[in-house]
């Protein structure tokens, strides 16, 4: 006996779609101005109102473009996972007025307005037909048990809203989501982003609106800032070779000093670098029908140095490379997510940076795009939850290309690079061995054509490296107690003159009694940070208050107002080794010190220290946030954390080495956040501003 079965869909399958296909909200309003791209609009806007009031807002995306009869309602945007956009693409079909190939394959996009609100009103009208519209209430998704009960009831009316022209108009209520500052933010940077910023097709438009104009009032467009770069790029790749190379240093006007240069596909140079070779073999785009790629882009320099020499603005420029560094890909002129976004490092930048730190370039210092052919690059297939493409082969095969030509890049930026900081005096002190091993490396790079004895010596060096690298960690754990003896003895010292003082001058015996105990009580305290501690659970309060007791009387001696934020909130427990911490958070507060007095030595201010926690800034973490209204960094992040880097003219230039070294051995890490990222006061917004993040007990 047998008997044939159907797949009877449950009515909260569409809800789990929109949930989990669609990961946020940036990428469900791109899916729907997607939408309008493939329906020929020349135009989409985008409405966003009263976002914190989640009952009462109100996002709405509407186009000017062909509509959607009630044919293509009924057959194609009510069956999910309709394969009529992809037949349409398959078959070369391009639209009527602008004659684009569509960006959507699945037939899920339309389940983004899940993602965003509860009830979403869809308005459409194509030439020639009445205007129609659907009321759809996804709760009634959750009551139900299957699809087939829960009927979406079509309007045709005259038109209301398209009454001259057609289009399509989605009006979405109930926000699921109480939205902040920090997501609009979000969505508009990802919908400036969602055309290339350097071809951008003249026929597609987006406009934005929002009553929370504040949040992103500040926010930069490329346009702003590229002119800051003093590098920039651009190649065309077909098959196997490069086929245009423009390489260009820009100087800006206030660098009289160096001259700037281009170099192109004709250089000598560059005429025995255009064949595509990952080392091992050539790399050919046409074996996995990629097509032509165009990759170019804008390289930035941020040392604060450098930046000195002509940039009015630098926490502007940094924050807008942190937001939006990274390499973008884009087919058509059309983003593909997420490829471009903080935190996604496709190309392994950061990977390739490790040996040779001042020749890579990273995701923070470059804005770049690599341009596709819709119909061309039929290799490079989109995962159904649009993020990305499969990493098949024609993937990976593109990567190598698109390394290849940074490669060239980076060579010739290095060069000039090494000039400017020459010329203008600003060459780095270089870090003992690894700086001499990575210039012998590019000396052999650059003098050595044989390529197996290249290799040979390349791969001692490499192994020397490694070496050194392991035995410095193990020397620099333990450096951490002699940075901190120092600390040890000149606290105690200063109390020791004072008690000198006090019994020469004054006799005082109540003070000398307290100094005393003070003195006693400020041994046992750095005794703990001596002592080996196990890991156990501590009192984040308590951990700060002995570091501050550890210091008192420096801050005393250099007239610092501390700040105990942190004393107002509730104690948070976290599993640590109690002497590595304090150790940590000391190190900190002593940068703070030396900065505080190095830019109000000569002034009358109040220097002041701000320290707080957090359990809201990450997620999962409780965080110590030290401010200081200091001067602010005065290197990045990702440099003052290495070794033997210092911007004091006689640092060792290890603590902050340490401190990150000690965070990432308890699960945590040490960051510099912007003054939006956290909340500090505004005296403290353009100082130092450093987070320790820690795990909270009991937390995996």
């Amino acid at each position: 006996m047998s008997e044939n079965l159907i797949f009877r869909p449950r009515a909260r399958l569409i809800l789990q779609l929109g949930e989990q296909l669609i990961r946020n909200e940036s990428i469900a309003l791109l899916e729907l101005i997607k939408n309008a791209y493939d329906a020929d609009a020349s135009r989409v806007k985008v409405i966003m109102k009263n976002l914190t009031t989640p009952d009462k807002g109100l996002i709405i995306i509407e186009d000017d473009g062909m509509g959607m009869t009630e044919d293509i309602i009924k057959n194609v945007w009510m069956e999910p996972g309709s394969d009529y956009k992809e037949n349409l693409f398959k078959k070369g079909i391009r639209t009527p007025r602008y004659g684009r190939l569509p960006l959507g394959e699945k037939g899920i996009g339309r389940f983004a307005a899940h993602k965003l609100g509860e009830v979403i009103n869809l308005i459409t009208r194509a030439e020639n037909h009445p205007e129609i519209v659907l009321h759809i209430d996804w709760t009634v998704f959750k009551k139900n048990k299957y699809l087939e009960e829960i009927p979406v009831n079509l309007i045709k009316r005259n038109p209301h809203v398209f009454r001259n022209t057609t289009g399509t108009r989605i009006e979405i209520r109930r926000l699921r989501n109480l939205w902040t500052r920090g997501m609009l933010r979000e969505v508009y940077r990802s919908i400036l982003s969602f055309t290339s910023p350097f071809n951008t097709p003249e026929s597609f438009k987006i406009e934005f609106e929002t009553n929370h104009q504040e949040w992103i009032k500040d926010l930069l467009s490329m346009e702003d800032i590229k002119e800051f770069a003093l590098f920039r790029f651009k190649c065309k790749i077909e098959g196997n070779r490069i086929i245009q190379f423009h390489y260009e240093f820009t100087p800006w006007p206030s660098m009289k000093k160096v001259r700037g240069r281009v170099v192109d596909e004709t250089d000598q140079y560059m005429k025995e670098k255009l064949l595509l070779y990952d080392g091992k073999k050539e790399i050919n785009l046409d074996k996995y029908r990629i097509g032509s790629v165009v990759f170019e882009g804008f390289i930035f320099d941020l040392d604060p140095r450098i930046l000195s020499l002509g940039v009015p603005d630098k926490k502007t420029l940094r924050g807008y490379l942190k937001m939006n560094g990274g390499i973008s890909i884009y087919r058509d002129g059309v983003r593909v997510y997420d490829y471009g976004e903080p935190g996604n490092d496709w190309l392994d930048l950061g990977t390739r940076r490790v040996n040779q730190p001042t020749k890579r370039i990273s995701n923070n210092i470059i804005v770049a795009a690599v341009h596709l052919s819709r119909k061309k690059s039929t290799g490079l297939i989109e995962k159904t939850n649009r993020e990305g493409f499969i990493e098949n082969d024609a993937f990976r095969e593109l990567k190598k290309a698109l390394l290849y030509c940074l490669s060239q890049i980076e060579d010739l930026r290095y060069v000039d690079k090494d000039i400017i900081r020459t010329v203008y005096g600003l060459k780095s002190r270089k870090e003992p061995v690894i700086g001499e091993i990575s210039e012998l490396k590019h000396l052999i790079e650059k003098n050595i054509e044989n390529k197996q004895l290249k290799g040979d010596i390349f791969r001692y060096l490499d192994r020397i490296e490694n070496q050194y690298k392991e035995m410095r960690e193990i020397l620099l754990r333990g450096a951490g107690a002699g940075l901190t003896l120092s600390v040890v003895i000149h606290e105690i010292e200063k109390i020791i003159k004072e008690l000198i003082k006090t019994v020469e001058h004054s006799k005082e015996i109540e003070r000398t009694k307290s100094l005393v105990e003070h003195l006693s009580k400020l041994i046992e305290g750095y005794s703990i940070i001596i002592k080996k501690s196990e890991i156990s659970g501590w009192s984040l309060k308590k951990l700060i208050d002995q570091a501050i007791f550890n210091m008192e009387f420096r801050f005393e001696a250099h007239r610092i107002e501390i700040i105990k934020s942190y004393s107002k909130k509730k104690d948070v427990s976290i599993r640590c080794a109690r002497n590595l911490v304090i150790n940590s958070i000391i190190n900190i507060i002593d940068n703070s010190i030396w900065w505080l007095e190095y830019k109000y030595k000569q002034q009358r201010f109040q220097k002041k220290i701000y320290i707080d926690i957090s359990e809201d800034t990450i997620e999962d973490h409780a965080s110590v946030i030290i401010a200081d209204n200091g001067p602010g960094l005065t290197s990045p992040p990702e440099e003052i954390i290495k070794p033997f880097v210092s911007a004091k003219p006689d640092g060792m230039g290890l603590g902050l080495h340490i401190v990150d070294e000690i965070m990432k051995a308890h699960g945590g890490f040490l960051k510099f956040p912007d003054s939006g990222e956290v909340e500090v006061p505004e005296d403290f917004r353009n100082g130092a501003i450093v987070l320790l993040a820690f795990k909270k007990e009991g937390e995996k």
